[in-house]
């Protein structure tokens, strides 16, 4: 550790990250923020400098910019600047003092490297029930952050904003994220295998419908978060929301907004041997 420099180890979804800083009061922000997150390793997948600034970077009210820079992928937004090397694994942030910022560069380094090897983040709940992740997207509105309040005792919440799905051997895994929505709350550090994505609709009635494949992939390439201009990357994470919705079953859920529609979550099963 360079001289004066207090280093915070995070891992995300199995990803081990090093964050510096030469500000006691931000290592301590960060400290509490990421603290279900927090690890010890000897190598990590990618490690950033962070500088604190007061000087807006743009105009804070513009949308997040990400872009190629020769080898390097840059981010930028009204709060924050940085600039990562994939190759070396290393970067910089110069940022505004709130964890709104390095939150946001995390979510986009991890939409990169995600995308490299068949996973992405989503604008989705998820949760572990019985040993199995379900996850529930939507638009705004549509009972994300409502389904998970109401979850029972037995069900363990990985995240009510961006659900992190990895592709494995032994297929697709759901990993909880220190990434809060509205519940402000940071997902528990566990994963587990995904059983089913349940696309929200509010409704008279609890019922589940089975989605076609193209309404599967369509459903999915609305709700993975992806910033960057790059039609590779693009290319990729297109197919690898093909090749998702082609194995993990994807169902609307019409739900009531009550917990009566966690009766549904393991309903799942008798649909597919009905099917």
């Amino acid at each position: 550790m360079a001289r004066g420099r207090l280093e915070v180890g995070v891992a995300v979804g199995g990803m081990p990250i090093l964050l510096r800083t030469s500000d006691a009061a931000f290592y301590e922000l960060l400290i509490q923020r990421y603290q279900d997150f927090l690890s010890s390793f000897v190598q990590p997948e990618f490690e950033f400098d962070i500088e604190l600034t007061d000087t807006p970077e743009a105009d804070p009210d513009a949308d997040v910019c990400v872009s190629r820079a020769g080898e390097d992928w840059q981010f930028r937004r009204g709060d924050f600047f940085a600039q990562w090397n994939p190759e070396s694994g290393r970067g910089t942030v110069r940022q505004s003092a709130n964890p709104y910022a390095i939150d946001s560069v995390l979510r986009i380094v991890h939409t990169l490297l995600l995308a490299r090897e068949g996973g992405f983040l989503l604008h989705a709940a998820s949760a572990v029930r019985d040993g199995e992740a379900h996850i529930f997207t939507g638009r705004s509105g549509a009972g994300k952050t409502t389904l998970s309040r109401l979850a029972p005792s037995d069900v363990s919440l990985l995240s009510d904003e961006v659900s992190y799905v990895r592709k494995s051997s032994q297929g697709y895994i759901a990993y909880g994220t220190p990434f809060a929505g509205e519940l402000a709350k940071a997902g528990e550090n566990i994963s587990a295998p995904i059983s089913a994505v349940y696309s929200l609709v509010q409704g008279p009635e609890n019922r589940l419908e089975p989605m076609d494949g193209a309404e599967a992939v369509r459903t999915m390439m609305r709700n993975i978060l992806f910033f960057a201009k790059d039609e590779a990357t693009v290319q990729s994470v297109f197919k690898s929301a093909c090749a998702f919705a082609a194995e993990i079953p994807m169902y609307r859920m019409i739900f009531t907004r009550s917990s009566e529609a966690w009766g549904m979550i393991g309903a799942t099963r008798q649909i597919e041997i009905m099917a």
